[in-house]
């Protein structure tokens, strides 16, 4: 980053993390839970409640669709990935209770990403985000996501299949494009030297490998699949998740998860929601596969957050590969 733009970053930091004002954080930051009422065979209820999400307070455009200040120089912005929690989580509410306010908001939210998924210059339709952010690598708008084209896609079949409304469906088919087609070729898929499938949450290079998106991702491959019953879907789902699984030590520093593989002499270890979201995300995995090693590592790491040692170690860490690469 330029003095400029380091500058706008700690302010952006600092009003969120210090100030506690009305940031993305106040959206992002909730307490990550199971939701028992999903089911793993049927599109019913998302794998997580979201009911903070769903609840979001603000701001909102005139069409009541979800917008996040990022503060700084970046300010209110659409997330593609937010809107898609939104909708998620009005989803269950709306499966739970019924109440026009929720299917309302469910379909604000898929009528968004219908509108606003757009080919990117390599021809596959993907949800951009209009504005720069400061990963080690920036990222440079527009940009895409995995995570955001796995979570689209898992509203987007739930959705379709409670309403019937055929562009919900259609606009996943276009997705999902973006997990049968590689980065290099404008997609979300990586594969290692190793064979291992990857879905990128930043499309850098090297790639990082984000945990939380990796996993997410899946989710949208595995509901893809639940909705079309699509045999390259079901593969992709069996080929990620032994990625996940043959790679899930090296996410365990003995003591706390990471957040990413950042390839830097400091390891970016998860923050404490973060590290809670793993774990979460792990249990889940054990439900869809049925894996013990997925509730192992689980109940490891749930053991390293229960100690005060290790999160004070975790934390200081966390805040010494800040200060060394951001």
């Amino acid at each position: 980053m330029s003095i400029a733009e380091r500058l706008h970053y700690y302010q952006r930091i600092f009003e969120a993390y210090v100030l506690r004002g009305n940031s993305h954080l106040n959206f992002w930051h909730d307490v990550p839970q199971e939701n028992p009422n999903a089911s793993i065979t049927s599109l019913g209820e998302y794998y997580m409640p979201f009911p903070e999400k769903a609840d979001y307070a603000g701001p909102h455009d005139t069409d009541g669709i979800p917008m996040l200040n990022y503060a700084g120089g970046i300010g209110l912005q659409y997330n593609p990935i937010a809107i898609a929690q939104w909708g998620l989580g009005n989803h269950n509410l709306f499966r739970q209770h019924g109440e026009e306010q929720y299917r309302r908001k469910v379909l604000s939210a898929c009528n968004w990403l219908c509108e606003n998924l757009k080919e990117n210059p390599q021809g596959v339709p993907v949800w951009n985000h209009y504005f720069d952010w400061e990963y080690r690598s920036r990222l440079k708008a527009p940009w895409y996501s995995g995570l955001a084209q796995g979570q689209g896609i898992s509203l987007l079949v739930r959705a379709y299949y409670q309403f019937q409304e055929p562009r919900y469906l259609n606009a996943a088919e276009r997705a999902f494009l973006s997990f049968r087609t590689s980065i290099s070729q404008g997609g979300v898929c990586f594969r290692d030297q190793d064979g291992n499938l990857w879905f990128e949450e930043y499309v850098v290079s090297p790639p990082t490998h984000i945990l939380n998106g990796f996993i997410w991702a899946i989710w949208g491959v595995y509901d893809y699949f639940l909705a079309t019953q699509d045999r390259a879907a079901k593969d992709l789902f069996s080929r990620a998740v032994q990625t996940l699984r043959s790679n899930l030590e090296r996410y365990d520093l003995g003591f706390w998860s990471l957040y990413e593989q950042s390839g830097t002499w400091l390891p970016m270890l998860a923050s404490p929601f973060y590290h809670r979201l793993h774990i979460i995300q792990l249990r889940m995995m054990h439900r869809l596969t049925g894996d013990e090693i997925f509730s192992d590592y689980a109940d490891r790491w749930e053991n390293y957050s229960r100690s005060r040692g290790k999160r004070t170690r975790a934390l200081c860490y966390k805040s010494a590969f800040k200060l060394c690469y951001y």
